[in-house]
């Protein structure tokens, strides 16, 4: 798929990983639009991107009622809708029994809602749209692009909610593509290793230096930017589909 006059909407635009995918993605000819529960970051990267390339929409991602709000608001302002990036998504670590007894399942219950639920929620109503294209080259109408983690695979000792909610992200990834291909909508998961975003950002200088020396090669924190460029890449290559790619920098998670 070429960029240039395409429409991405982009789920936890407003800052980080999203952030950096929507500047790429408007750098490269595209339109935008940024959904966010940050309703100020999202309204100023808006503005920075202009008026006529983008657009921020409230909306929460696991909710039905809002995200087709959110996908109507993008096809009215843009007329179309070409990709779907789902970079939305919450944290949170707590051993499944602590001093008190078990972990409460609301815990569980939130973070598999926001990460694992509001993905498929975007992602379902997303395809309804692009399902309207007109095809393109190979057949092309859409694609959709996940964000899933490490932690899928390798989930650190409290990460139990967090893992499952990037695993079924993983799990689901070659059932998507299946399911859409008679779409002509691809479906591929990027898993990011330890990346310089806000919420990495909050922890102690200590702490973020044990993420840098855990990383092989090269011994950095990723850059939201180097996302980006996966992003990109993703949606111009029409190949590729179906497939969880890792960019970690060979990290593997230890247990803590």
């Amino acid at each position: 798929m070429k960029i240039p006059g395409k429409v991405a909407l982009i789920t936890g635009g407003a800052s980080g990983l999203g952030a950096a995918s929507a500047r790429a993605f408007c750098g490269a000819g595209g339109r935008v639009a940024l959904v966010d529960l940050n309703a100020e970051l999202g309204s100023q990267l808006a503005a920075s991107l202009g008026g006529d390339r983008a657009r921020y929409v409230t909306a929460d991602v696991a909710d039905p009622a809002q995200m087709q709000a959110a996908v109507e608001a993008a096809t009215a302002q843009f007329g179309r809708l070409d990709v779907a990036l789902n970079c939305a998504g919450i944290g949170g670590a707590s051993r499944i029994l602590g001093k008190e007894g078990p972990v409460a399942l609301d815990w569980f219950v939130k973070i598999v809602k926001v990460n694992l639920i509001g993905t498929f929620n975007t992602t379902r109503l997303a395809a309804a749209a692009m399902a309207k294209n007109q095809p393109g080259e190979d057949s092309e109408r859409g694609v959709v692009i996940n964000t899933a983690s490490a932690a899928a695979f390798e989930g650190q000792i409290g990460q139990v909610a967090y893992s499952a909610s990037k695993g079924g992200i993983v799990g689901m990834t070659l059932p998507l593509a299946r399911d859409l291909a008679r779409h002509g909508i691809r479906v591929v998961t990027i898993a990011p290793g330890v990346f310089d975003t806000p919420l990495l950002g909050r922890l102690p200088e200590e702490s973020r230096a044990a993420l840098r020396s855990s990383v092989p090669f090269p011994q950095r924190l990723g850059q939201p930017e180097e996302y980006a460029r996966l992003v990109l890449q993703i949606i111009e290559n029409s190949y590729l589909n179906g497939e969880v790619i890792r960019l970690d920098g060979a990290l593997r998670m230890a247990p803590r």
